[in-house]
């Protein structure tokens, strides 16, 4: 008994992936640049100040982020390097806990370091975004000056928006601030043990 011949299977082709639209950002940006404030107990505040700037970079806009009090390459940081030309980040600060009350003289000076980083990179007119994360807790351990920060808010680019993350935000900043969100905290998994991990702390 003869069988039927199978039909031969046809060689699958490579398929080209279609390249993504670029999305070209205005040549003139004309709405006002905006200062946001996320502060509070809360879990979330970094978390939201990436979601906003992976927005921006969206819409063709560049980012350029100063972590402060921060020493090690948390998941943006590395995602930053691996996958997004359009942000960049720096970090300021070493992977170990500031004693708020007497902070090393390291601590200071990395903080100092990361304010100027930021006032070099709001001034270069690269970018369209500057986020300063945990900006508010630097200025609440005493690592950077308070003057300074309202100085950098005030005369900072018309177009430019500045994105300032970190409890303790102070009284004079929210009051220059366009948006201030406040991330209360309910509840927490640390209360129950649940011990930090990648992609969810870091």
């Amino acid at each position: 008994m003869k069988t039927a011949k199978s039909k031969k299977t046809p060689v699958s082709k490579t398929i080209k992936k279609k390249k993504s639209p670029v999305v070209k950002k205005p040549t003139i940006k004309t709405a006002k640049g905006l200062v946001i404030v996320i502060t509070g107990n809360g879990k979330g505040k970094t978390t939201a100040a990436f979601g906003q700037a992976l927005r921006a970079i969206g819409q063709g806009y560049k980012v350029f982020v100063v972590q402060f009090m921060k020493g090690r390459k948390y998941g943006e940081f590395i995602a930053a390097e691996k996958y997004l030309s359009h942000l960049t980040i720096r970090m300021s600060g070493l992977d170990s806990f500031v004693m708020r009350d007497n902070p090393a003289a390291i601590d200071i000076e990395l903080a100092q370091k990361g304010l100027d980083a930021a006032q070099k990179a709001i001034n270069s007119g690269k970018y369209d975004m500057v986020i300063l994360d945990e900006i508010n807790v630097a200025l609440d351990f005493k690592l950077v000056a308070l003057p300074k920060v309202i100085e950098l808010i005030k005369n900072k680019p018309a177009g430019l928006d500045l994105i300032l993350t970190g409890r303790y935000a102070p009284p004079e900043i929210i009051e220059l601030a366009d948006t201030v969100s406040e991330i209360k905290e309910i509840k927490h998994h640390y209360a129950a043990g649940i011990k930090d991990r990648a992609g969810i702390e870091y």
